[in-house]
């Protein structure tokens, strides 16, 4: 028996099906060693010998662990099939350091799509660990964790906020730097002319293009008077051109492509997109077949290759269109950082066209699915031929335009069906047309648009910040951590992503910057490549930021505390936010105060407890604002009653209603009415659960009862 380890339990069937009974296929659930946090810094490296990790099972992780270790024994060949990235690398390497295997003779199986001849493929053609992939994987790990770490730690140690990070930090700020040019956003006034045309009875609006010679661009509105006073009753047409437009097909989707358009057409989320794709890759149930529908979906490349275009799109387009519908595979532009290392997202076969497909996909899974497969193939079609039609009219010397549209030849439209025309009625070059309408309206220029979640990814992209995998999730880490929110996918700083972005900004602007992270991202491309050693990138990078760091240890002061703008009814002093273990809380600014607004001291009153004999206090129920009667020992006696200045709302106990101790806890059992008998249950539930079913034949003495059976 072989065994052959992938990432995802999900792909273990289906590979099962497709490599026999020889073979045994188990799942790693992803990365099972990570840093410690051990040593120096709690770093989990030792940054004074070579910078050497130091790795530990994760945790929850070490049944999985030992099941592959036992497998591996019983085995007379391991083989590693994780993903096909730096992060699949990695976890082949870390499996083969826990299994014992020889990474110099060990096989690693790389395949870019869930398909039988894919598997078979890969498993004719085994390759190797890559070093430099795992190199590469492990520099990036320790670059997040000591940037992580050290930042994360000052940070809440001096803002009480909860993180920073290589990738995270520098998209926060641009989300804050967009919301900062929002609210300094002046508008100026502009106005816009309106005119419109009578044609056969239609009618047809002009777009002002200009006066004399200069540009028409009013911003007043005595600008725009004068202009429309200019405007006579007729407008002669006195340019009609027409031009044929080769219109080319989109590219097939990248990871970062794939995500804007899925939010732009269906306002999915960057995670969402990406687990529906995972969904996709990984493989469902079609025509009683479990099978991958899609290409690997972490990728920067938008190259498909020429040996799928031969044997199924080629074929495909031939078959159900015809030949001047065949287009070719192309090269789109290369962005700054791309790894180009996989093709981009396609169909894994043609045939399983969206509308066959389609009764086997949830409502999501087959709108990503249907967007993918017309991308892909359209982008192997032929340009569309469109005719654009310019009109150009002229009335006492101020021109306008109107354009129109008409497809000639639709090409890959006929894929995506993104056929539109506007074209224009029929006009005689020469003829002048009768005015029906001029108007002149007040406009504002509207400040910047929020980003989206897709204006991010896209900006990432462009900039090399991060990579296809880590989009999602560092959107998702900034949500979780509280410093943007996201409204229906629009996203905005909240206030502790804006102070967090204008801390890093003062004290770590190049952690913050957009070329520092991209030039990071670039190193780990060139140890990927080989041409520079984990070593000699960790050099340049630790020295240095290490320097900076201690320097601003000492210079940062802690960030003083936002005032509420009310005073603390004790000392007279300014009322401030604080943060705690359970979120923010509104406290007095002088700490030895005390004052903590929602927690004033409970009233005292001029009764004992009937349990320990310590004074009776007045206590505020935090849900509801309810008044209760409670003892000033708590938590250690837990004695409590309605309040008298209240209705009786629940049924509470006294010293008589105890039968004995709680032997689970420090409460007491007391008699409760069950829904069908009568129970001992503790008088700390229900942080106690502890009970005891009574025997109504010989039912037990409460301390009230036993003290008049007494008397």
């Amino acid at each position: 028996m072989k065994l052959i380890i992938v990432e995802s339990p999900n792909k273990c069937d289906t590979i099962s099906r497709y490599v026999g009974s020889e073979y045994k296929v188990m799942a790693s659930k992803g990365h099972i060693r990570d840093l410690t946090t051990s040593g120096k810094g709690a770093l989990g490296i030792d940054t004074a010998n070579g910078f050497t990790p130091r790795y530990k099972v994760v945790e929850g992780k070490e049944f999985i662990v030992k099941q592959l270790q036992e497998a591996a024994r019983k085995s007379e060949e391991v083989i590693l099939a994780t993903d096909p990235d730096r992060e699949g690398e990695a976890i082949s390497w870390h499996l083969a350091s826990v299994l014992g295997l020889d990474i110099a003779t060990t096989k690693r199986l790389q395949f870019h799509e869930i398909t039988k001849p894919a598997i078979l493929e890969a498993l004719d053609h085994p390759g190797h660990i890559d070093m430099n992939l795992v190199n590469a994987q492990e520099t990036r790990r320790m670059y997040d964790r000591i940037i992580g770490f050290k930042l994360s730690g000052l940070l809440k140690k001096k803002m009480g906020v909860p993180s920073a990070g290589r990738v995270q930090s520098v998209t926060l700020r641009m989300i804050c730097d967009n919301d900062e040019e929002i609210a300094a956003f002046v508008p100026e006034e502009y106005w816009v002319i309106e005119v419109a045309i009578e044609v056969d009875g239609q009618l047809l609006e002009l777009a002002i293009d200009k006066v004399g010679t200069q540009a028409a661009k009013p911003k007043t509105k005595e600008e725009a008077q004068a202009i429309l006073d200019r405007i006579g009753t007729t407008l002669k047409l006195v340019s009609l051109k027409k031009k044929l437009r080769s219109v080319a097909p989109p590219m097939p989707f990248t990871t970062s492509t794939m995500q804007q358009e899925a939010f732009n057409r269906f306002r999915f989320s960057t995670e969402k997109t990406q687990r529906l794709a995972q969904q996709l890759y990984e493989g469902l149930e079609i025509y009683g077949e479990h099978v991958g529908l899609i290409s690997y979906m972490r990728t920067d490349s938008t190259r498909i290759s020429q040996s799928w275009y031969d044997k199924h799109a080629r074929p495909f387009i031939l078959e159900q269109l015809s030949d001047k519908y065949l287009g070719s595979p192309r090269l789109g532009k290369k962005l700054a950082n791309a790894q180009d290392a996989h093709e981009a997202i396609r169909p894994t076969g043609t045939h399983r066209t969206p509308d066959k497909v389609d009764r086997y996909l949830t409502s999501d899974q087959s709108k990503l699915y249907r967007l993918i497969y017309t991308r892909a193939m359209a982008s192997l079609m032929a340009n569309a031929q469109v005719e654009q039609t310019t009109a150009t009219f002229d009335s006492n010397g101020v021109t306008f335009k109107a354009t129109g549209s008409k497809v000639v030849f639709d090409g890959f439209m006929k894929m995506t069906g993104e056929k539109k025309e506007e074209d224009l009625p029929l006009l005689e070059e020469g003829k002048s047309y009768v005015l029906h309408s001029k108007d002149a309206k007040q406009k504002f220029t509207e400040p910047p648009a929020r980003y989206t979640e897709a204006r991010v990814v896209k900006l990432m992209e462009e900039k090399g910040i991060g990579r296809p995998s880590t989009y999602a999730s560092t959107l998702k880490n900034l949500m979780d951590h509280d410093y943007i929110g996201s409204e229906k996918g629009v996203l905005s700083p909240t206030y502790d992503g804006l102070r967090t972005t204008r801390v890093l900004k003062k004290y770590f602007p190049e952690v913050v910057s957009e070329k520092y992270t991209a030039s990071m991202e670039h190193t780990l491309d060139e140890i990927e490549e080989g041409k520079m050693t984990k070593n000699q990138a960790m050099e340049d990078f630790y020295e240095p930021f290490m320097e900076k760091f201690e320097e601003v240890s000492t210079k940062m002061y802690k960030d003083p505390p936002e005032e509420t703008g009310e005073i603390c009814p004790v000392c007279g002093q300014p009322l401030v936010y604080r943060k705690g273990k359970y979120g923010t809380f509104i406290a007095c600014i002088d700490m030895n105060c005390g004052y903590i607004k929602g927690k004033e001291k409970p009233e005292l009153l001029d009764r004992d407890c009937p349990l320990c004999g310590k004074p009776l206090v007045k206590r505020v129920y935090k849900k509801t604002g309810d008044t209760f009667i409670g003892c000033s020992g708590f938590p250690q006696c837990r004695y409590t009653e309605s309040s008298p200045d209240k209705p009786k709302t629940a049924k509470t106990w006294t010293k008589n209603d105890i039968v004995k101790h709680c032997p689970n806890c420090e409460g007491y059992l007391i008699i409760k009415q069950g829904r069908r008998k009568r129970f001992l249950g503790c008088t700390n539930f229900p942080r106690c659960h502890y009970h005891e079913w009574i025997d109504e034949k010989n039912p037990p003495l409460t301390y009230g009862e036993k003290n008049a059976k007494n008397k």
